[in-house]
């Protein structure tokens, strides 16, 4: 029984050491993956999607330039322009022919000589310095260089947002004739993000120099601005600098961390903002985290268990070896006391009779002398043998030592026991032994119940006497006291 707090205690500390062995582990191969991860979104997967959108839209911004800058050096446009105007249905119908080849959402021309609003529909509006809305047209004439991307309400498309590129058209001699361009709405660049979020799987912003956000991937937003943005507001006055430069932000956000690969583009007074969820991109390792614990809790249970199990068998054999003759494979005497202690505690509770049969092998020792000590030995097992065939499951054999053996019966009265020993001297009276020399084989028995005076060494004295009383009648009997 001590034994055991220091089994359990060692179990204990092997299943801890495994746990905290497997988890420190786990633990440590997902922490340099989470590490690898981050640094391979902000060093690689961010600032190169964010390089590849930025491309794309500048491939999309600025073929609707490479169409103006055609359209302002075409020669028909300049000799239409420098032959007074005749004929607007050509022109309209060149602006129209431009609109459907490209694709554009609108084709303009104003010339400077009499400012009508050119448009694939017919002459819309002439344009008027007095009209706030016009003063697009006069910025476009003074601007140093010869286009210009502007962002404007047009006013002929309900005023809708519009990206307007302007080209400046000028003579044969360099002289400033006019203002030529096509347009694109905001909702053909929402389109585009939209189409690049979900290409790269990144949250792709368009946002002006005030911060708000103009376009976005996003499917909905909470706020408009960058600076009422949950999460994006720590980071808005960083992202608003006007550096050219891609740099790299990171905010948080429900407990997300989102990276964020942020740059001026200065041809729209935009920002470009690319974000991802490293939080979301780092589930998988997660997911392969829960599951290498879930299996290192599992090996450890099995660990345990196969401990516990061999220790236990372990254990039982030791026990068993312990309290078992190794010749007759009975019982030994230690382990025939400790149950004899234990039946006198049950009996103390709850009175039963209790009855002893103790025998002896008569002229064993001749047995020895003539045929050898193997011979003895194998007379020995076969009788253990006989006598367990001879006894009830509830009683108890054992060896009591050399060629005596006892018998411990549980309820069972002194004159039943009487019965049952004879029984087992005629048996082993009438065996045949299968010895070298043939011989017979009996053996003396001595038979007595516990009373309430005697004690452990009084009763097994009384029977021992008894054994000798039945060696010295000529052996081979049985004598009961």
């Amino acid at each position: 029984m001590p034994l055991i707090p220091k089994r359990l205690r060692l179990l204990t500390l092997v299943t801890i050491l495994l746990v905290v062995g497997f988890l420190s582990t786990s633990i440590a191969s997902y922490w340099v993956s989470s590490q690898a991860i981050r640094s391979h979104i902000i060093s690689n997967e961010l600032p190169i999607a964010a390089d590849n959108i930025y491309s794309e839209i500048q491939k999309d911004i600025f073929r609707p330039v490479l169409i103006s800058s055609q359209m302002a050096q075409d020669t028909f446009l300049r000799d239409w322009l420098l032959k007074g105007e005749n004929n607007p249905e050509q022109l309209i119908r060149y602006l129209n022919e431009i609109q459907i080849k490209y694709q554009t959402v609108t084709t303009f021309l104003i010339p400077e000589k009499t400012r009508h609003y050119y448009h694939p529909t017919g002459i819309l509006q002439e344009i008027k310095e007095q009209d706030p809305r016009d003063a697009w047209y006069f910025r476009a004439k003074k601007m140093a260089t010869e286009y210009k991307i502007n962002v404007d309400p047009d006013k002929n498309y309900q005023n809708r947002m519009t990206i307007f590129i302007n080209h400046q058209i000028k003579d044969y001699k360099g002289n400033f004739i006019g203002i030529t361009g096509v347009g694109l709405t905001l909702n053909s660049m929402s389109h585009l993000l939209k189409k690049y979020g979900t290409r790269f799987q990144k949250n792709v912003y368009y946002v002006n120099k005030t911060g708000q956000i103009i376009l976005t991937s996003k499917p909905q937003l909470f706020y408009p601005s960058i600076y009422k943005q949950p999460g994006l507001q720590n980071i808005a006055t960083a992202i608003i600098n006007k550096s050219t430069t891609p740099q790299q932000l990171s905010y948080q956000l429900n407990n997300q961390l989102i990276q964020v690969n942020t740059r001026y583009i200065p041809e729209l007074n935009w920002y470009l903002i690319v974000e991802q969820n490293e939080t979301d991109t780092l589930r998988p390792v997660q997911k392969i985290l829960y599951i290498n614990i879930a299996i290192s809790v599992l090996i450890s249970f099995l660990v345990v268990a196969a401990a516990i199990y061999s220790i236990n068998r372990n254990q039982r054999y030791l026990e068993k070896l312990a309290n078992t003759d190794s010749l007759t494979r009975l019982l030994n005497r230690q382990a025939f006391e400790v149950i004899f202690n234990q039946k006198l505690l049950e009996i103390s509770r709850k009175k039963r009779p209790l009855s002893c049969v103790l025998l002896d092998v008569d002229y064993f020792k001749r047995i020895n002398d003539e045929l050898g000590h193997l011979q003895g030995d194998a007379v020995l097992q076969q009788l253990a043998q006989l006598l367990k065939k001879s006894t009830r499951a509830s009683d108890t054999l054992a060896r009591w030592g050399g060629e005596e053996f006892i018998l411990l019966l549980d309820n069972c009265p002194r004159h039943i026991a009487s019965e049952l020993a004879e029984k087992i001297r005629a048996v082993i009276a009438s065996h045949d032994f299968k010895l070298p020399i043939p011989r017979s084989i009996t053996i003396s028995l001595g038979v007595s119940e516990l009373t309430d005076s005697d004690n452990s060494q009084s009763f097994f004295d009384r029977t021992d006497q008894l054994l000798y009383k039945a060696k010295e009648q000529n052996r081979n009997c049985v004598v009961t006291g």
